[in-house]
């Protein structure tokens, strides 16, 4: 199997998202939304601010993977959910 590359780019809607660099068809892995207030506050640093975002959720993602049930995990994907707020 021949490791994948990724890369961080701009959509035309000027979301941030994360796709395979050799896919461009399907769906983004991740995707990164800021409302305008957000973008002003940010001071044109929102792509450096969604590529942080993007290390530490994947940074997280391999200290967790091990300890997740990806079958139940699977499971409730599903199922509808309702939004929750993590701090």
């Amino acid at each position: 199997m021949s490791p994948s590359f990724f890369e961080i780019v701009q959509l035309a809607n000027g979301d941030y998202a994360l796709r395979r660099a050799d896919d461009d068809e399907s769906a983004p892995l991740v995707r990164i939304s800021f409302s305008e207030e957000a973008r002003e506050m940010m001071d044109n640093r929102d792509m450096n601010i969604a590529k942080a975002m993007i290390a530490a959720g994947i940074e997280a993602a391999g200290d967790i993977s091990h300890d997740i049930d990806w079958e139940e995990e699977e499971a409730e994907a599903a199922e509808p959910y309702t939004s929750h707020t993590l701090h």
